[in-house]
């Protein structure tokens, strides 16, 4: 067992049993038989079902957005985003059910071919602890309306909305077992990779586990997603709507307390600009609330654990170590109700005088920690921006639509933003390029992830034997 913690308070909120082999096993046996019979359906009867489930979760928002946040530690305005996302989700996905399909392709002599769009199987959802539920959703809405069963690990971090997940899905009528979720660790998430009758593995997580995933599922062959990290570049251009930059700076770092794999955290600043737009994100900066992430005008609760906060608080050292400026915040928060001093907030950190070569602008901190670099030119901003390892998102802020076209065109990453940041429509496909992965969330993109294509060929006349 392990203690679930509540961030905001750092009490223990819950005992996590861990799946051992004969739960994973057990998880995934029940999960093949509801296929059989999930499998079968017809993509109107799925589409029913998962509208029912959206309605369920719009119907629980509050409620389930509570659990969120108790468990996660964002603020409770954020959480309700996050079940608002998970039920258009659904929806999204619904509304594809019905229209899967193949084609049919005339061959000569009246022959003929065509192809069908059928389910994996058995896939297995292994998901992250910055949106628990939101993850869990952008998994299993795609891979329930093409037809197949998942079993779904969530974070031991934060293992409680996915269970209340998994009751709504029942509730609105899915066949007992098509959702099973497992709890545990690294340990748990082995078995479910190694096991021979799960065939499909989406991941969201850190780079090294990733890796790991991708090696244990290559034994069996099996396609995987994995939707890893990044340190994802925001160019500010001199002449981008100044207020509409500095909001979109804001939103691109302290989101969910920062802990966003897409964020933009290495925000570059034309140098024309570079004083008047540093000077703004500082004042605003500053005037972020932190706090109860239960109060309505919370905008920035507790990070998600103590080992993390304490992560955090190392790069932000380690940064002023090597040459950068503090230029606000990075300090423990302690608040006011004695209730949550034994919470993990931190003031949102804004660095200065960074330079590309420093760890803060080189590694992923997943805190609420901006580091600001200046360029001069296009060019240059563009190819320090590619100077990573990463490729999960960009974004640019220019009133020159040619440019921001441009700019977005030559940036290796998967999701770019023009004039927006962290704005993910379930219409839009969602991923990375290099170490951030591949394979897509969202959009029609993810129907490919979850599905595989038979061919079929129609001789109408006899068979042209070369015997």
């Amino acid at each position: 067992t392990e203690d679930v913690y509540e961030p905001a308070t750092g009490r223990v909120i819950s005992k996590l049993l861990c799946s051992g082999e004969k739960e994973v096993d057990l998880a995934v046996q029940s999960a093949k038989a509801a296929f059989q019979i999930w499998g079968q359906m017809s993509g109107m009867e799925r589409s029913r079902v998962l509208l029912e489930a959206a309605r369920i979760i719009r119907e629980q928002r509050d409620e389930i957005a509570t659990l969120e946040t108790i468990n996660n530690g964002k603020s409770i305005f954020e959480a309700r985003v996050d079940i608002d996302v998970s039920w258009q989700c659904l929806e999204y996905y619904a509304g594809l059910a019905g229209s899967l399909a193949g084609e049919h392709i005339q061959l000569p002599g009246g022959s003929f071919g065509y192809t069908r769009r059928e389910p994996l199987g058995v896939c297995v959802g292994i998901g992250a602890w910055n949106y628990p539920f939101q993850t869990a959703l952008w998994k299993a809405a795609p891979a329930l309306a093409c037809g197949n069963a998942m079993v779904y690990k969530p974070s031991p971090f934060t293992p409680l909305s996915v269970v209340r997940l998994a009751e709504i899905f029942t509730e609105a009528g899915v066949p007992k077992g098509l959702f099973n979720v497992v709890q545990g660790g690294a340990a748990t998430g082995q078995l479910l990779c190694h096991h021979p009758d799960v065939a499909k593995i989406s991941f969201t997580g850190s780079v090294p586990t990733g890796i790991k995933i991708m090696e244990m599922a290559s034994k069996g062959i099996k396609p995987v997603t994995l939707e890893l990290g990044g340190k994802s570049p925001l160019i500010i251009f001199s002449d981008c709507d100044f207020e509409n930059a500095v909001k979109g700076a804001l939103m691109a770092n302290f989101l969910t307390q920062g802990e966003v794999c897409c964020n933009g955290t290495r925000v570059f600043v034309e140098r024309k600009i570079l004083d008047a737009f540093t000077k703004e994100v500082v004042k605003r900066t500053q005037k972020i609330r932190i706090g109860d992430p239960l109060l309505e005008d919370t905008r920035m609760g507790a990070l998600i654990n103590r080992p993390h906060l304490e992560r955090v608080q190392g790069f932000i050292k380690q940064a002023k170590e090597q040459g950068a400026k503090v230029l606000c915040g990075g300090d423990l928060f302690v608040p006011d109700d004695p209730k949550l001093k034994n919470g993990y907030y931190m003031q949102p950190c804004v660095l200065g005088n960074c330079t590309d070569d420093m760890t803060c602008v080189k590694e992923e901190i997943f805190g609420p920690v901006m580091s600001i670099l200046p360029f001069d030119t296009e060019e240059e901003a563009v190819e320090r921006a590619n100077t990573t390892k990463y490729g999960l998102a960009g974004g640019v802020f220019t009133r020159d639509i040619q440019k921001a076209h441009r700019v977005v065109a030559a940036l290796k990453a998967g999701m770019c933003f023009i004039n927006n940041y962290n704005v993910s429509p379930v219409e839009l496909p969602f991923g990375g390029y290099k170490a951030s992965g591949f394979g897509r969330e969202n959009g029609r993109a993810a129907i490919e992830c979850y599905s595989q294509l038979k061919t079929v060929c129609v001789e109408m006349g006899d068979v042209e034997s070369v015997f």
